[in-house]
């Protein structure tokens, strides 16, 4: 291995930077974007449910549910703002997942580039061993053919390992990227049943609140309509 990373000359330097970064960069985020590490089976049932039984959540046990999970940074931050109304949650759960999501992507841009610089430093070292066989030939290669598959093979070498750098490169990129656009899916539907539920079990404070208020105003009606109706069947 280490005669070919010599035969491949010096441009083999970057190719092998880029091979050994990209190669950190994948095991870390592969072992980061796993899906039950990101969004846990159950989060939102449980939290739904410990709304129901307690009437409320202490903000303690959601700042724990913040630090675990992405998920439940989104959805813990969503019933931190509750009381000041649905537009309140829905814009601090959207400034969430714009962080998680942004936190999720680090380094993924990272392997598209080496996906794309590696094959042009092969194809950089492609040239200039072409050019130095040339070069081999006009000082008389033709008596040492030893000068001529030097440039040849360095030509071919740079080439071979910028693809081989390039393609799991690129690979991964693209799966990562899918497994990204899925978990950002996955906080959108979480995020819409938690309000939905919020909703349907009436734990939102101020649908409380505008129900209140729409009874107090309704029995008010009545009554001004009875104080009028009273004159006039006592006039008759």
């Amino acid at each position: 291995m280490w005669e070919l990373v010599k035969a491949g000359g010096w441009l083999m330097t970057p190719i092998v930077l880029c091979s050994i970064l990209a190669l950190v960069i994948i095991i870390e985020r592969s072992h980061t974007l796993q899906f039950n590490k990101i969004v846990p089976t159950r989060l939102r049932e449980q939290l739904i449910t410990r709304l129901r039984e307690n009437g409320d959540i202490g903000r303690t046990q959601l700042m724990n549910v913040k630090e675990k999970t992405a998920l439940g940074d989104i959805l813990a931050t969503g019933l931190l703002y509750r009381q000041y109304g649905l537009e309140s949650m829905t814009m601090h759960m959207q400034n969430r997942a714009s962080v998680q999501i942004h936190q999720l992507e680090k380094n993924i841009n990272m392997l598209g580039t080496i996906g794309a610089i590696a094959p042009l430093l092969g194809l950089l070292g492609t040239v200039l061993g072409i050019i130095s066989s040339f070069l081999a030939i006009t000082d008389g290669a033709m008596q040492d053919p030893t000068m001529l598959a030097a440039g040849v093979s360095q030509a071919l070498i740079t080439t071979a390992a910028g693809m081989i750098v390039a393609i799991p490169a690129l690979v991964a990129y693209r799966y990562f990227q899918r497994r990204i656009i899925d978990i950002n899916a996955q906080f959108e539907t979480q995020a819409g049943l938690m309000i939905q539920e919020l909703y349907d079990y009436q734990l939102l404070e101020n649908t409380h609140a505008a129900g209140f208020n729409q009874s107090r105003t309704h029995t008010v009606v009545n009554g001004e309509g009875l104080k009028h109706e009273r004159p006039m069947s006592a006039s008759n």
